[in-house]
């Protein structure tokens, strides 16, 4: 798998041109142009389809561990690959994506509100942080499902704080986490924590730890002085 193959055919090419048009898919050198977002189509569900409360985007990254990671890097290495607004759409292009127990290396998948990009400093993240469950190699690619699919059937019932989640794979194990806006209010990020215990069916002795947005820029990482054993 090449740096940016999250595809396991070329099925799905057909619901991103939906996404990016093809003149707007690279510029003019031939690279692929990830942030102009200004002339990227909307993205509707179609009739008959049941619509989802919130469009949501799926992005993927993989990057050397070797090589220091820094914001600018991370922007590169980071790739919008779809965009669903029902659930239709949504298992059309779910059914197409290599599940994450499968991928090598040092790689992520993110699903985030369109509109917000997974990282830190995004407008929408600047102030929040994440609830982060580390994972035992084997079960990434259950609990993502069961993650992704508590968030779009809007089971968390903490209005729009809820931003994204990710799933990372790393070499000896798989870390799982869910971002939201306001690192501040503990009502919503216990209550998030304790619906993420029961869609995830959690042992009760699951220990989570919340990280903020900030102290994962000022120690340059999602995880790093973090306490979490499953």
């Amino acid at each position: 798998m090449n740096q940016f193959e999250p595809l396991k055919d070329e099925e799905v090419e057909d619901h991103e041109d939906q996404v990016v048009s093809r003149e707007d898919k690279n510029d003019t050198d031939g690279t692929v142009n990830n942030n102009n977002n200004n002339r990227r189509k909307t993205i509707s569900p179609a009739a008959g389809e049941h619509p989802l409360q919130y469009n949501y985007t799926f992005w993927y990254s993989r990057r050397t561990p070797s090589r220091p990671a820094n914001t600018q890097s991370y922007e590169q290495n980071i790739r919008q690959i779809g965009t669903v607004a029902s659930v239709e759409q949504f298992w059309k292009f779910y059914s197409h994506l290599v599940r994450p127990g499968d991928l090598t290396g040092h790689s992520d998948f993110h699903l985030f509100k369109e509109g917000i990009k997974p990282m830190w400093e995004d407008e929408a993240n600047k102030n929040g942080g994440k609830w982060i469950i580390r994972l035992r190699k084997g079960l990434a690619s259950r609990f993502w499902e069961n993650i992704i699919l508590a968030m779009l059937g809007e089971q968390f019932m903490v209005g729009e704080e809820i931003c994204g989640v990710v799933v990372s794979i790393r070499f000896q194990e798989d870390i799982l986490s869910i971002w939201n806006k306001t690192a501040s209010d503990q009502v919503t990020t216990s209550r998030i924590r304790d619906t993420l215990r029961r869609v995830l069916n959690l042992p009760p002795n699951t220990i989570m730890e919340y990280k903020t947005h900030n102290d994962s820029l000022k120690d340059n990482s999602s995880f790093r002085n973090t306490k979490i054993t499953l």
